[in-house]
């Protein structure tokens, strides 16, 4: 793969913050949900960051928002369609995040051996 033609950068600021993965692990396993219920799920989220995330995610046409036009007002969230295409791509990292940690844990240990012997 040349680098000039690389778009691994392209995908990652779609999927950068600390929040956007989580999100999308919620709406994944959960399906749709209400901005209430999101918040809810991630109780150290502020509102305004959750609102600027779903936001930035709406805008790559990764999750669907659909408001309903009742008093109070009814906003749910989904995965969109093309969204979903993420789904196999948030598995592998997650996996790979967990190997990476594991790995880590058992440099750390070892290390910690050696220097008491």
């Amino acid at each position: 793969m040349k680098t000039e033609l690389c778009k691994v950068d392209e995908a990652l600021s779609i999927l950068v913050g600390k929040w956007k993965p989580i999100i999308l692990l919620h709406l994944f396993s959960e399906g749709t949900l209400r901005f209430s219920e999101l918040k809810r799920l991630m109780p150290n989220i502020t509102q305004k960051m959750l609102t600027k995330q779903l936001r930035e995610l709406e805008e790559e046409d990764i999750i669907d928002r659909v408001v309903y036009p009742q008093v109070p007002p009814k906003v749910e969230y989904s995965i969109s369609e093309y969204g979903k295409s993420l789904e196999t791509v948030l598995n592998i990292m997650h996996e790979w995040g967990s190997a990476h940690t594991k790995h880590m844990h058992e440099k750390k240990n070892k290390k910690i051996l050696e220097q008491s012997h």
